[in-house]
């Protein structure tokens, strides 16, 4: 037995932390894909596409039902990774909402955001809808990168370019409600990476700075009607995409604890929302991925069920567990992958496994998520393995995946709030920076101050009591930002003796009342504090948010997570947490 084989087994695990397919599996490097497992699932939606790209159908609805583990996001990962080849189809992803009364907003961010990600011509789906809709306007065929190669000098010529071409845009396309969609769509053909960061912000949803707003010729959209803003903006977005190629819109396993304000569980909004898209959309592929009782206990029990199912279960396809075959082609598979990653010639394609021990696993029909696991048990030399705590291969998956992925993060306030709040959570009883930290809760607000306050860390310093108002502000419309600002400075309405703000941006200078609330703030009366976010100070924590968002897929369980952060002091040593509790330095 080579060393180099005895080495690479030792110390790379190529199964641990790696049980579940998360987004950025999805856009980015994939798990090894066995395309004979469940291939009736993904031949079901190829077959949908061709049926919508060749004019038979304009929208089919398809819901994929499984337990588990048994490996419904491996086909989604499947099937967007054979589009970005083929590009037979634009491809959107949905595997959370935060806001369940918001989920037309939240899945115009989604949406803005699948299409930043490459598509099948090394461009992102963004940069290829503009490219075709100046192709169709000024009958060329330019390629995207020559567009994009073209747009500084075009932009020096002609300060108004933008202009020029979202009118010539806007003649071929008469029925367009909103002609601003065509001009931040235009600006994603910049190679400068602030002109396109702020052309998909504001197809997002959200504000730009209004000098930026005014430079961009966009104009900004009123918080008030957001939602509704929402839907009409992603509608005219699909349809402008179904004018050139279908699009896939995946709602993947919609999980979370809360419900809406009517009682709806986040499987009943996402099936009623998917309803819509179908009702509204000019050409797609609707995909669903679900539980099996959910389907039957939930969506099925909707009071216009009737209407939901035949729309987006027009088609309900059952996931199947694996036979020892199966196994046996999973496993060689990402055996496969391992030995050619590392260079090395194994004595067998199943080392260091036993073929009978894998084919008896399979006479149990298990799910993919439990091969998987036993692989990570097993992949070892007797006497080799190695004590690491259980929950460090997820985590270090997820910061892995945030190297590329963080961004994305930045301008999400719920998510950012969400990590901090579990890294307070987890220190809950130490004392950092004098403060002992006793409890981590919501603010009791009004109806008309929701969305502005994330949290409130409870403590006592020095025998003083102290409570401390988190909100995090990525906002860079001035209105939302007073608004935050405002509510922050109210000690005395929500019962805290500071407000931190948490912010990595500067606050626009013609903000003038926003800049007010904000030096009350930090003046000596009030003693707020502005802690500047960074990326990576909030990395781990993200990492430890999206862990403990997807334990029940790694199988483990809340106090092994709260145990790896005391662990490996992730939190109580965190640059965030730390100054958010200190003494504020104005």
């Amino acid at each position: 037995m080579s060393n180099d084989l005895i080495n690479a087994i030792s110390k790379n695990n190529p199964f641990q932390g790696r049980l579940v397919v998360r987004d950025q599996n999805v856009w980015g490097q994939g798990f090894p894909d066995v395309s004979s497992l469940n291939s009736h699932a993904s031949n079901a939606v190829y077959d949908a596409i061709e049926k919508v790209r060749s004019g038979q159908r304009k929208v089919v609805g398809i819901t994929i039902t499984a337990e588990r583990g048994l490996g419904k996001s491996h086909i989604i990962s499947r099937i967007r990774h054979r589009l970005q080849v083929d590009g037979s189809a634009l491809f959107v992803y949905m595997s959370q909402c935060n806001n369940l009364n918001r989920i037309k907003a939240e899945f115009l961010t989604t949406l803005a955001t699948s299409l930043k990600q490459i598509g099948s011509q090394g461009v992102s789906q963004w940069q290829y809808l503009a490219t075709v809709l100046i192709n169709e306007a000024f009958n060329k065929n330019y390629t995207a990168q020559q567009l994009i190669n073209q747009f500084p000098g075009a932009l020096v010529k002609n300060p108004k370019v933008v202009e020029v071409l979202r009118d010539k845009v806007l003649s071929i396309k008469p029925d367009l409600e909103n002609p601003d969609i065509i001009t931040a769509i235009l600006w994603t053909l910049s190679p400068d990476p602030a002109y396109e960061i702020f052309a998909i912000r504001w197809l997002a949803g959200n504000s730009l700075p209004q000098t930026k707003a005014d430079a961009m010729g966009l104009a900004n959209v009123n918080a008030d009607d957001k939602e509704a803003e929402s839907f009409s903006t992603a509608r005219q977005i699909l349809n402008l995409i179904g004018d050139y190629k279908p699009i896939v819109v995946c709602f993947d396993e919609m999980e979370t604890d809360h419900c809406n304000e009517i009682g709806y569980t986040g499987r009943q909004v996402t099936a009623i929302f998917a309803k819509d898209l179908c009702d509204k959309i000019k050409r797609g592929v609707l995909l669903t991925s679900i539980f099996p009782d959910h389907w039957i206990n939930e969506v099925k029990r909707l009071g216009n069920a009737d209407s939901v199912v035949d729309r987006i279960g027009e088609q309900v396809i059952e996931l199947k567990y694996l036979n020892s075959d199966d196994v046996i082609n999973l496993v060689s598979r990402w055996l496969e992958e391992f030995y050619q990653e590392n260079g090395l010639t194994p004595p067998h394609v199943l080392y260091p496994f036993d073929e009978q021990k894998l084919r008896a696993l399979g006479k149990e029909r298990p799910i993919v998520r439990k091969v998987l696991k036993w692989c990570a048990d097993n992949f070892k030399f007797p006497g080799t393995a190695v004590d690491i705590h259980p929950v460090e291969p997820a985590y270090n998956q997820q910061i892995s995946a945030l190297e590329t992925t963080i961004e994305n993060y930045m301008e999400d306030k719920a998510t950012l709030a969400q990590a901090l709040r579990l890294g307070f959570s987890a220190v809950i009883g130490e004392t950092i920076e004098n403060v002992q930290i006793e409890k981590v809760v919501d603010i009791q607000v009004k109806a008309v101050d929701r969305g502005y306050l994330d949290f409130k860390i409870v403590g006592t310093e020095n025998g003083k009591d102290v409570k401390i108002a988190v909100a995090v502000l990525q906002e860079s419309g001035g209105l939302f930002v007073q608004a935050t600002l405002k509510r922050l400075i109210r000690y005395k309405d929500f019962d805290v003796t500071r407000g931190c703000l948490v912010r990595s941006k500067q606050i626009n200078k013609g903000a003038t009342k926003a800049q007010d609330c904000l030096k009350t703030l930090l003046s000596k009366e009030l003693g707020g504090e502005w802690v500047l976010l960074k990326s990576e100070d909030i990395k781990p924590l993200l990492a430890l948010h999206f862990v403990m968002k997807g334990r029940e897929d790694d199988e483990l369980t809340e106090d092994q997570i709260i145990d790896f952060i005391h662990t490996k002091r992730i939190a109580i040593d965190n640059y965030l947490i730390r100054e958010i509790i200190s003494d504020p330095s104005g």
